[in-house]
C-alpha cells in the first residue's frame, strides 16, 4: 500500500479522496491554488502545497509544480479525481517516468478512451453495442453526405476529442449538413485543440445508461451495475440514479457483463464508465471514461463499495478486494448536483456562504467541501456539492429525497436547490418517464 497519496484535485471530489485514503491508513497531500487556501480539503490534509495563482492552467494543470509538490513532500502516489488531469495520458506517463504511481488507468487506456472515434472502434472489437457511424474522422462535405445517407437521418456530428457538448452538431436533413460540419470542426479545434469530427446515428428520445466498471490490470474485471444519467442540461448531467427506471434485471446482466468482460479483455486497471445511449431496448456505446465519475457515490449506495478504495487497492498492487458474485444490488440510490447557480437561469453565483445546513439522516449522504463562511471563488466549476440518497425502493428514495432537500440551507450565494425540489415533485419524474431531452424542454416551458 502507498505511504501518501497526494490529491491532485480540489473541492467535494478532492475531500472524497481524503476521506478514503485516512480509511486505508494513507497519508495525504492536499495541493491548492491561491483562492483554494481555506478549503475544506487543504485544513484536514496532514500536509498542504501551494502551487500557484487561481488559474487553472497556472495550479491545477501545471503538471510542473504537481510534480515539484510530490518531491517536497515525498508522496509516493497522486489520485487525480475527475476533471483537471485525470484523463492525460501525458501526465500518467510522466509520472510514471519519475516513479510516481497514477491511481487510475495506463496511459495508453486513457489515450484510446480519449479519442472518441478510437473508442468506438475498440468497443466494436471487445463485443460492446455501438451507434451505427464512421468508422473514422469526417473532414469533406461529400463524404459526410455519403456516410449520412447510408446511416439515415438524422446524424450527429461530434468531436472525436473532449466532451461536454462542445464539437456536437446535428444535422436533420442533407441540406443542413454543410453547414454542421464546419460548426462542429470549428468548435472541436477551438475547445481541444483537434478539429477531428466523425458521424453517428442521433437517436431521437434516448436514454443515458452508463456501466460502473472495476479492473485489476490483470485479466478480471466486474460492473456495479448502471446509473442513469438522462437528466442533462446542456449535456451535463443534473440528477443520476441507481438502477435505472428503464432497465430490468436481465437487461441489467447482459450489458453490465458485457462491459466487465470486455474491460477484462483489455487489461484495464481501476474504475471506469462505459456510456450508452438506449433506447427501444437497445443500447449504443457513446464513450467511455477512464476515471473516477461525478455520480459514483449511487453506485457506492446500493453496493455498500468504496470505489476509491478500490482505485487505491488496484494502483497499489492489492487488486479488487471482490468478485462479481459478491456485488449485489439493494435499494435505490438518487444524487443531484447542487451548484452556486441561479436556479433557472443558471448564472454562476459564486461568493460568502452566510448560513450552511445539510440535511441528515438514515440514508442522507452530502459530499461537500463547503462550510459556513466559506467563499466559493469564481475561478472554477460551479458544483459546491452532491446530495445522494438512499431507500429500499424508488418510492421511499423519492420521498426522502424530498425530506433531504427540505432540510438543506444554503445562504448568501444562489443554489439550483429550488430547481431539484421542483424535479422531485413533478409526475414525469416521480413515474421515470423522461430521457436526455426532457430537462431541456422542462426548463423552457417552466421560463
Amino acid at each position: 500500500m502507498f505511504n501518501k497519496v497526494l490529491i491532485a484535485n480540489r473541492g467535494e471530489i478532492a475531500l472524497r479522496i481524503l476521506r478514503a485514503c485516512k480509511e486505508l491508513g494513507i497519508a495525504t497531500v492536499a495541493v491548492h491554488s491561491t483562492a483554494d487556501s481555506e478549503a475544506m480539503h487543504v485544513r484536514l490534509a496532514d500536509e498542504s502545497v501551494c502551487i500557484g495563482p487561481p488559474p487553472s492552467r497556472d495550479s491545477y494543470l501545471n503538471i510542473h509544480e504537481i510534480l515539484a509538490a510530490c518531491e517536497i513532500t515525498g508522496a509516493d502516489a497522486i489520485h487525480p479525481g475527475y476533471g483537471f488531469l485525470s484523463e492525460n495520458a501525458k501526465f500518467a506517463e510522466i509520472l510514471e517516468a519519475h516513479g510516481i504511481t497514477f491511481i487510475g488507468p495506463s496511459a495508453e487506456h486513457i489515450r484510446i478512451m480519449g479519442d472518441k472515434i478510437e473508442a468506438k472502434n475498440t468497443a466494436k472489437r471487445l463485443g460492446i453495442p455501438v451507434v451505427p457511424g464512421s468508422d473514422g474522422a469526417i473532414t469533406d462535405d461529400v463524404t459526410a453526405k455519403r456516410v449520412a445517407a447510408e446511416i439515415g437521418y438524422p446524424v450527429l456530428i461530434k468531436a472525436a476529442s473532449g466532451g461536454g457538448g462542445r464539437g456536437m452538431k446535428v444535422a436533420r436533413d442533407e441540406a443542413s449538413i454543410s453547414e454542421a460540419l464546419s460548426t462542429a470542426r470549428s468548435e472541436a479545434g477551438a475547445a481541444f485543440g483537434d478539429d477531428s469530427v466523425y458521424i453517428e446515428k442521433y437517436l431521437t428520445l434516448p436514454r443515458h445508461i452508463e456501466i460502473q466498471v472495476l479492473g485489476d490490470g490483470k485479466g478480471g474485471g466486474v460492473h456495479l451495475g448502471e446509473r442513469d444519467c438522462s437528466l442533462q442540461r446542456r449535456h451535463q448531467k443534473v440528477w443520476e440514479e441507481a438502477n435505472s427506471p428503464a432497465l430490468n434485471a436481465a437487461e441489467r446482466e447482459k450489458i453490465g457483463m458485457i462491459c466487465a468482460n470486455a474491460i477484462a479483455g483489455l487489461g484495464y486497471s481501476g474504475a471506469g464508465t462505459i456510456e450508452f445511449l438506449y433506447e427501444n431496448g437497445e443500447f449504443y456505446f457513446i464513450e467511455m471514461n477512464t476515471r473516477l465519475q461525478v455520480e459514483h457515490p449511487v453506485t457506492e449506495m446500493i453496493t455498500g463499495i468504496d470505489l476509491v478504495n478500490e482505485q487505491i487497492r488496484v494502483a497499489s498492487g492489492a487488486g479488487l478486494s471482490m468478485k462479481q458474485a459478491d456485488i449485489a444490488f439493494t435499494g435505490h440510490a438518487i444524487e443531484c448536483r447542487i451548484n452556486a447557480e441561479h436556479p433557472s437561469t443558471f448564472v454562476p453565483s459564486p461568493g460568502r456562504i452566510a448560513y450552511y445546513h445539510p440535511p441528515g439522516g438514515l440514508g442522507v449522504r452530502v459530499d461537500s467541501g463547503v462550510y459556513q463562511g466559506y467563499s466559493i471563488p469564481p475561478n472554477y466549476d460551479s458544483l459546491i456539492g452532491k446530495l445522494i440518497v438512499h431507500g429500499r425502493s424508488r418510492v421511499e428514495c423519492l420521498m426522502r429525497l424530498r425530506r433531504a432537500l427540505d432540510e438543506f440551507v444554503v445562504d448568501g450565494i444562489e443554489t439550483t436547490l429550488p430547481l431539484f425540489r421542483n424535479l422531485v415533485s413533478n409526475p414525469d419524474i416521480q413515474d421515470g418517464n423522461y430521457n436526455i431531452h426532457w430537462l431541456e424542454h422542462y426548463l423552457a416551458n417552466a421560463g
